[in-house]
């Protein structure tokens, strides 16, 4: 049996603990590889992915034009579905017309998030990027609107905080596909039978999840959750870990590519590679 060790890469939100739980952790047999693991915010994962540093990362698919290159996208791993979009919201209930004179906080430049933003507000420029988790703090002092993903749309109301729109949905309207979240690519140096051995191994590690642990969330998804209630953390992997995320299918493929042309859409001067973007 060939051994060998790669670098992972991915966040410590519930839905990707979840997905790599029994992968990392010894609970499927992984078929000689193992995994050098670091978990990281989303916008970190971005900015590494576009310096190459890991040999299998998850990232948002709002970078995926810039990395295409390097890397190319797994079939299992993904968090794409039909209302679990970023939201846009303010602290107080406020006309859509005010949204481009105000400063917007949003969850990383290279993000889904900030794709679907400017999708949706072309002409709002005057945007800072923070963690995600400093935009609701972000928006209850009175500094601006702000995109919100993961947990905190589950959190934003019970803080007195209003949704103006919800950028998911307007996505979903506007092209008819699921929104394309996230996804977990792997480098295009890597021997192609290594590469579908980790895909597959990676869509064996959700079905173990599902299959024995999700009903009581384990030791390793409570651990990394950043405090959050188990009510919560179900809520999460329920919104982000689907089908979709067994397998991208042809739908979920054709959602990425739509994300990629409103990419070069929004910005025509930007070169997309001609690379095969996902693995066969």
């Amino acid at each position: 049996m060939k051994t060998m060790k790669l670098s992972l890469a991915f966040s410590p939100c519930p839905n990707d603990t979840f997905i790599f739980d029994a992968l990392v952790n010894n609970k499927i047999d992984t078929g000689g590889l193992s995994f050098d693991v670091v978990l990281e915010d989303v916008q970190t994962l971005n900015q590494w992915a576009m310096q190459g540093k890991q040999d299998i990362t998850k990232l948002s698919y709002g970078v995926l034009p810039l990395v295409l290159d390097e890397y190319i996208v797994l079939n299992s791993g993904s968090a794409l579905g039909r209302g679990v979009g970023p939201l846009l919201i303010s602290n107080k209930e406020q006309g859509i017309s005010d949204v481009d004179e105000n400063t917007i906080a949003i969850p990383g430049e290279n993000t889904t998030a900030h794709l679907l933003f400017s999708l949706a507000y072309p002409n709002a420029k005057n945007k800072i990027f923070l963690r995600y988790d400093e935009i609701e703090n972000f928006v209850l002092e009175g500094k601006g609107l702000g995109v919100i993903i993961h947990e905190n749309r589950f959190t934003y109301a019970e803080k007195g905080l209003y949704k103006i729109t919800d950028l998911g949905d307007y996505w979903e309207k506007e092209t008819n596909n699921p929104i394309p979240l996230g996804g977990i690519v792997i480098k295009r140096t890597m021997e192609t039978s290594i590469s579908l051995q980790v895909d597959k191994l990676i869509k064996k590690s959700i079905e173990y999840a599902y299959a024995l642990h999700y009903k009581e969330m384990t030791a390793y998804v409570k651990k990394h959750s950043q405090e959050m209630s188990e009510d919560v953390m179900r809520k999460h992997i329920d919104l982000y870990v689907n089908d979709f995320s067994i397998d991208l299918t042809q739908t979920g493929k054709t959602a990425v590519l739509k994300l990629l042309e409103v990419y070069k859409a929004l910005n025509p001067k930007s070169g997309l590679s001609d690379k095969e973007i996902f693995i066969k």
